[in-house]
């Protein structure tokens, strides 16, 4: 019996010391994610070959997912493949103005829904080496050119969707939400019945197989061929089960330090990070674990060639600054055309952001988010150093009377000054807070940075 008690005892006191290496462990593991706070995500694949049209109609909500919401039939659309030849496609362009942005990471489709490898795959010969004119892997050089400008390379994987290669799930959407498909009523009876299914072909195979033949052997192919891969993000978890889910997650072994997100299977394979999409989480919404926003920068991820929506500068700034200021990280979507090229308004979108990131991007990476309920003119994001606290104030709405007001802010201020021209800039304490005077005009309408040293904990 004293045996027995020793015995668990020892167990319990390891199993504290796992819990207590884990903690410390996780916050290494995730380091440079959050330190980095900005990434590009690129969904790219055959279906920019369609540019969100099918038989002469714009189809609602294309763009990657135009097979499934025109319903167009496999055999069909396999033929698009043929004309995919994306002789302009140049990975070192593509890395250089990710790094130019200021982005850290880049997170690109290895394969979509439509299951399309954007690899060499010898599980499945629906991919862009073996299906299209241009016969060529394009992950390799994309990872050659990550590493040759420091980004992190990862991939986007749809673990359990798949259109084309049997036994993939499919989402079911309504047929005429895509297009006024006059086989519309036909279609959905059918997709009813056969668990989102519009073509026999997609299931004459079962989803165990699938898993066992195409998507655990991708997968491992993602994970060794292409050197270090930074992250893995998982998409839509239709159909799957915890031991679908626990073949992929062991497939992970492969590369130790991977971080992945939360769409693997809920609940049971969390990940490391939440992703809401397309838009950004008040705070009251946060509960402590890593999360990052993923956005277009238009109204669509893959590429439609009508589709010019696009996101002003200012407002992709602010964006990544409201982000930063609650602990997340931005993933910013660009979606190639079917040569191979970024859509100019991303181009000049990027730019602008870069521009800004060049002179205030302190005020971004390795920073944590605000220790003030929310601001009425701007967001705060912070640097600790022991008793030494670094605020970085971001102005969108410049005061008329030259004063901020930092509510509840006693602390004594070392430092103040414009980030943008170094110029300083003068405080003072009163019983509301803190007071940061500022010229007549602001050096930057999309957001002045005031940079604040302080002393004291906040």
């Amino acid at each position: 019996m004293k045996k027995l008690v020793l015995i668990l005892l020892s167990v319990g006191i390891a199993a504290q010391t796992i819990y207590a290496q884990t903690s410390v462990s996780r916050d290494q593991h995730m380091k440079w994610w959050r330190e980095a706070r900005f990434g590009m995500f690129i969904h790219w694949g055959d279906y920019a070959v369609l540019a969100g049209n099918y038989k002469g109609q714009q189809v609602g909500r294309g763009g990657e997912w135009i097979m499934n919401r025109a319903k167009i039939p496999v055999a069909e659309y396999q033929q698009y493949a043929r004309q995919f030849n994306p002789v302009k496609y140049d990975a070192d362009a593509w890395v250089k103005t990710a790094r130019d942005a200021g982005m850290k990471y880049i997170v690109i489709t290895a394969k979509h829904h439509d299951g399309f490898a954007m690899f060499k795959s010898a599980a499945s010969k629906w991919n862009i080496a073996d299906a299209t004119p241009y016969g060529k892997d394009v992950l390799k050089p994309l990872a050659a050119a990550c590493k040759k400008y420091g980004i992190k390379l990862g991939f986007y994987y749809s673990q359990a969707q798949d259109w084309n290669n049997p036994g993939g799930a499919a989402a079911r959407k309504i047929a005429s939400e895509g297009w006024p498909n006059p086989d519309s009523a036909t279609i959905d009876a059918f997709t009813q019945a056969n668990n989102g299914h519009w073509d026999p072909a997609q299931f004459s195979a079962s989803m165990g197989e699938y898993i066992d033949r195409v998507a655990v052997p991708q997968v491992k192919e993602l994970l060794t061929n292409y050197g270090e891969v930074a992250v893995l993000w998982w998409d839509t978890p239709t159909n799957m089960t915890d031991e679908y889910a626990k073949k992929l997650q062991e497939a992970l072994q492969l590369q130790p330090n991977i971080i992945t997100n939360d769409r693997l299977k809920r609940p049971n394979f969390p990940g490391d990070y939440k992703t809401p999409e397309q838009k950004i989480p008040a705070q009251s919404e946060l509960d402590g674990r890593d999360w990052e926003t993923c956005m277009t920068m238009n109204g669509t991820w893959g590429y439609k060639s009508y589709d010019h929506k696009w996101k002003s500068t200012e407002t992709l700034i602010r964006n990544l600054i409201d982000i930063a200021s609650k602990n997340g990280n931005y993933l910013l979507n660009v979606g190639p055309d079917a040569l191979g090229q970024f859509p100019q308004g991303s181009i000049d979108g990027l730019k602008g952001i870069g521009q800004w990131m060049k002179v205030n991007g302190e005020s971004i990476y390795a920073t944590n988010g605000s220790p003030f309920a929310a601001l009425p003119w701007g967001r705060c994001t912070k640097k600790t150093n022991g008793q030494q606290t670094t605020l970085y104030f971001h102005v969108f709405n410049w005061p008329a009377d030259g004063k901020l007001l930092v509510p509840g802010m006693k602390n004594k201020i070392t430092s103040a000054g414009l980030l943008a021209n170094g110029a300083k800039i003068t405080t003072s304490t009163t019983e509301e807070g803190l007071v940061i005077n500022v010229p007549a005009t602001a050096p930057d309408a999309a957001a002045t940075v005031i940079k604040i040293e302080t002393t004291g904990s906040l």
